[in-house]
């Protein structure tokens, strides 16, 4: 049995939600907590599809304290998650958190416990991840280095930290106006990419809880664990997803084991890591920012200059 509390994402894909209940079941945890999403009144089947979705754990065949989560209608990605994950922190003290599109390591599960163990009491540590975007680079002699990143394809907090959350980031003005970013990025570029997005979720644009989450750890100086190795594979991509339609260079990532965990003999980020994953995944050509945007007008210009005249 698993003494750390899991909470269990689900929406509309009953096979992939069947492929991580699969890693719960081998970890028979104590307490689960099962969240889901109603379904979309305009989506055709979507009805039947989520009720499938929710039949993967119907049989749970351990000692275990269930909690469902279940919205009748649909409240979106962003509201359905964060209230599930706030709900469940109200009785338990940490959690880990699966969505259904993740499939996790085995080492994965006791990560998360020893290093929810280790930093529960202090401030500076707001989340563990099972996430390794570094493409083999190593980021000291630990298991795992410290980032600004919270990545989330199978993560961990505390309530504590957790308090900091609020979907609607109504301090975001404030700390924008402040310069409150120039503490956090290490470019212009990197502070101009931010604020698009913090603007847009602010407007109430976005449909990411994730968004608002990182900026939350922004905002109180937290750092978020990651493994020296990736302990999570996002198989979710695709026309059926919600945010993660297009592969990338973070997609379906192959996931290896930590076995003994070293921790290291200080607390502080990794900036050359974060920079190199702000290059590959956000900001940077790597990633979605203002470069890789102009790269993609170049293209639909080429291409549309070319049928003219062919």
């Amino acid at each position: 049995m698993f003494d750390v509390p899991i909470a269990f994402v689900t929406f509309n894909r009953p096979d992939s939600a069947r492929a991580t209940f699969q890693c719960i079941q081998r970890l028979q945890p104590r307490t689960l907590f099962l969240i889901s999403d109603g379904p979309r009144a305009d989506r055709d089947g979507e009805a039947e599809r989520v009720a499938q979705t929710r039949q993967v754990t119907d049989q749970i065949d351990w000692d275990c304290d269930v909690t469902r989560i279940y919205a009748d209608d649909n409240l979106g990605c962003g509201r359905r998650i964060s209230s599930g994950i706030t709900q469940a922190l109200q009785s338990v003290e940490r959690l880990i958190v699966m969505e259904d599109d993740c499939v996790a390591d085995a080492s994965f599960f006791p990560f998360c416990q020893s290093v929810l163990d280790r930093y529960a009491d202090d401030e500076r540590v707001m989340a563990v991840s099972g996430n390794n975007f570094q493409q083999g680079r190593r980021r000291g002699d630990a298991s795992y280095y410290f980032s600004k990143y919270p990545h989330c394809w199978g993560w961990a907090t505390w309530r504590r930290a957790w308090q900091q959350f609020d979907l609607g980031i109504p301090d975001w003005p404030a700390f924008r106006d402040a310069g409150g970013l120039r503490s956090v990025c290490s470019s212009q570029r990197e502070i101009q990419y931010w604020t698009e997005i913090f603007d847009k979720v602010h407007q109430g644009q976005s449909q990411s809880w994730a968004f608002p989450w990182t900026l939350a750890t922004w905002m109180n100086h937290g750092l978020t664990v990651l493994p020296q190795v990736n302990l999570v594979r996002n198989t979710g991509f695709g026309e059926d997803a919600t945010h993660t339609r297009k592969s990338n260079s973070t997609s379906n990532l192959p996931t290896c084991s930590i076995d003994q965990i070293q921790h290291p003999g200080w607390i502080v980020q990794d900036v050359d890591a974060d920079q190199f994953t702000d290059n590959l995944v956000f900001s940077g050509t790597g990633g979605h920012g203002p470069l890789k945007r102009m790269e993609r007008g170049f293209r639909k210009l080429r291409k549309s200059i070319r049928s003219k005249l062919s």
